[in-house]
Parts: structure tokens; C-alpha cells; sequence
């Protein structure tokens, strides 16, 4: 008979703890409040009604480029650091503790509950029809919430790029005037991290561009709308949704009332979107475009140091031939030394002692005389600077 071996739980406790990644979330609903929630994806997924493979581009221990899809009744932004999923109505954001995270919390915090604080001023001092005026000219909650993340986002890489900058021509201007090691050590560094944030650049402002050239995509974050669409007043089709809200019903009967009139005319109007879109790619495509002339000076720098090592390299070649050339000279110089100091008997070796003193001229002006025709033939082939 088999038996069957019971699971120590400490190694289970400890293979799940490696194979889920952070379970923290903080739910920021319209009014500004944050709310932490420690839950697994499925409770997310059944939360927000989007299936896995949406989630799992959030998942940190992946590596997905940055990407803003449209679901049914979310939207799920991947920027950088920034993992958010939003609602109509909600915020959920991933790893709230994160020194990059936590701004964008608190900006949230603030940001969101500004049209709300209005809406009940208006309610208050106006009667409803003035409400559903003032309503409709509001950008929905999903748009305000989407505004901070590419504000959040934008400003994140500008402000990397202009630590970039001010590290970046100060250490080239001093390796254009003095080529060292510790110097060329540090543009390198340098030109590596700004090809790192170049790409990061590339790829927020290539999915900004991918959604502004497809109006079917910018429909689908229209999320009040469709909301409006399937439940204008009632908001009985979310109530399932969000079981654990006492006040849905007021929520989306606000959102309606938001978006109402752009229901009712054309749903394929995504002007507002368009326009929130495009001044936040104009916004990275600056930054895009600092690091370019970054990467330029950088390239035309490296020129220059080439130029100015081609140059050295000259003068080394130069400095060869000039003492080549003198090498020549003395072997020649040499040649009728050691020729006059061989110990062979001969006839110009008795009763002519003058003859040394003319041999040591004679070979010295020959050997000068051909160095310097060597020199002019030189510098006739322009082999020699001038």
C-alpha cells in the first residue's frame, strides 16, 4: 500500500514567498482616500475584470515594455515604475512603498478630489441642470488619473535627463582638453547610461505615438463612457462589479452624467484624449530630443578626440622619419670610421697624420648634407609638416 509523504509547510510557505512576487496594491478611490490592500492576482482580476495575461504586465519580475491598454472597465498602464491599473472610479496601484511610487500616490491624493470638492459646490449653490453643464465640460476620472501617471512619468525622465546633462558636457569638455584614462573611464559610463534612458525615453514615447494613431485604441479608455453606455443612470451593471461599495450607485451615476453628452453624440470622438495625449508626447519627445543632442555632442566629441589622436599619431610618425632619417646619416658617418679604424696595413697610414682631420670633416658635412636632402625630399612628398 502507498503511502503518501505529507509536504514539509515551511518549504511550501518558501517556494511560493520566491514565486509570487509583492502582493501589496493601494486602492486610491475618486474622493482621494487610499486604501492598502494586500491580495493575490486573482482577487485583482476578479476586482477589476481583466484577465491574466493584462496583469501579468504589471508583474514586476517580468521584464514588458511600457504599454497603456483599454479594457471593458479598465485600464492598464505599465510605465516604468509606474504599474496602475484604473477605473472608472478607482486607482489601483502597484507597490505603493516604492520611493518612485509614493509621489505619484500623494499626487494622486491630491489631484483627485479637487472636481469632487467642486462638483459638491456646485451642488450646493446650482441647481442640477447648472450640475450636468458643469459636468459635462470635466474630464472623466479615468483621464485625471492617467494625466497624473504621464505627468508623474514625463517629469521622472526629464528630470533623469537633466542629471544626465549636467553630469554629461562637464566631463566631456574636460576630456576635450585633457585625454586620460580616468577621464575617457567616465564618458563611458556616461554615454552607457544614456543609451539606457534613451531606450526608456524611446519606448514611453512610441507607445504614446502607437495610441494616437489609432482611434479605436483611445475609444477603448473611454471607460466612463462605455460605462454610460451599458448603465447611463442606474449603475445596475456594476453593481456586481464592486459589491463591497455603499456608494456605486452616486459614483456612476456621476460618471454618467460626465460623460452623457459625449454619448450621446459621437462615440467615436476621442478629441479630448487626442489632446491630453499630445501634449505629453510633445513633453517626452523634448526630453527624446535633449538626449539626441546629448548623443550628438557625445559622437561629435569622440570625433574630436579622434582628430586630435590622429594628429598625435602624425607627429609620432613625423618624429620616426626625422630620426630615421638621422639614423641613416650617422650609419653612413660610422661606416667611414670604422672602415679607417680597421687594423689593415696600408700605405695612407704612414707620413699622412693630416689625413684624419679631413676624413672626420669630409664624413660629417657628407652625412649632414644627405639628412638634409632627406628632410626637403620629405617635405616636398608632404611627409613632413611644414
Amino acid at each position: 500500500m502507498a503511502h503518501v509523504v505529507p509536504a514539509d509547510p515551511q518549504a511550501v510557505v518558501t517556494v511560493k514567498k520566491k514565486a509570487q512576487p509583492s502582493r501589496s496594491w493601494v486602492l486610491l478611490d475618486s474622493s482621494g482616500e487610499a486604501q492598502l490592500l494586500d491580495v493575490d492576482k486573482y482577487a485583482i482580476m476578479h476586482r477589476v475584470n481583466i484577465h491574466a495575461r493584462d496583469l501579468r504586465i504589471l508583474d514586476p519580475l517580468l521584464s514588458y515594455p511600457s504599454t497603456i491598454l483599454g479594457r471593458d472597465r479598465a485600464i492598464v498602464l505599465n510605465l516604468e515604475h509606474i504599474k496602475a491599473i484604473i477605473t472608472s472610479e478607482e486607482v489601483l496601484l502597484r507597490d505603493p512603498s516604492d520611493e518612485y511610487v509614493v509621489p505619484v500616490v500623494q499626487e494622486l491624493q491630491r489631484r483627485l478630489p479637487q472636481l469632487n470638492a467642486i462638483r459638491q459646490g456646485q451642488d450646493y449653490m446650482s441647481g442640477q441642470n447648472d450640475v450636468e453643464a458643469g459636468d459635462e465640460d470635466e474630464s472623466p476620472f479615468e483621464f485625471r488619473a492617467l494625466e497624473v501617471a504621464l505627468e508623474s512619468i514625463c517629469s521622472f525622465l526629464a528630470a533623469r535627463t537633466l542629471e544626465l546633462e549636467t553630469a554629461a558636457y562637464p566631463a566631456l569638455d574636460e576630456l576635450t582638453s585633457q585625454i586620460s584614462s580616468r577621464n575617457l573611464d567616465r564618458v563611458r559610463k556616461l554615454k552607457s547610461a544614456m543609451t539606457r534612458l534613451t531606450a526608456r525615453v524611446q519606448k514611453v514615447r512610441d507607445e504614446l505615438e502607437q495610441l494616437l494613431d489609432d482611434d479605436d485604441d483611445m475609444a477603448d479608455l473611454y471607460l466612463s463612457r462605455k460605462l454610460a453606455g451599458a448603465s447611463p443612470v442606474s449603475g445596475s451593471g456594476a453593481a456586481n462589479w464592486y459589491p463591497a461599495s455603499p456608494t456605486i450607485g452616486s459614483k456612476i451615476s456621476r460618471a454618467s452624467r460626465a460623460s452623457i453628452a459625449t454619448v450621446r453624440g459621437d462615440e467615436n470622438d476621442v478629441e479630448e484624449l487626442e489632446m491630453l495625449l499630445e501634449a505629453y508626447f510633445m513633453q517626452i519627445d523634448g526630453t527624446l530630443n535633449k538626449l539626441t543632442t546629448l548623443r550628438e555632442y557625445i559622437d561629435d566629441t569622440e570625433d574630436y578626440i579622434n582628430i586630435q589622436l590622429d594628429n598625435h599619431r602624425n607627429q609620432l610618425i613625423q618624429l620616426e622619419l626625422f630620426l630615421s632619417s638621422g639614423t641613416v646619416c650617422l650609419s653612413i658617418y660610422s661606416l667611414v670610421a670604422a672602415i679607417f679604424g680597421m687594423n689593415i696595413p696600408y700605405t695612407w697610414n704612414d707620413n699622412h697624420g693630416y689625413m684624419f682631420k679631413w676624413v672626420v670633416i669630409v664624413s660629417g658635412v657628407f652625412s649632414a648634407i644627405l639628412f638634409i636632402l632627406i628632410m626637403s625630399y620629405a617635405r616636398l612628398k608632404g611627409l613632413v609638416g611644414s
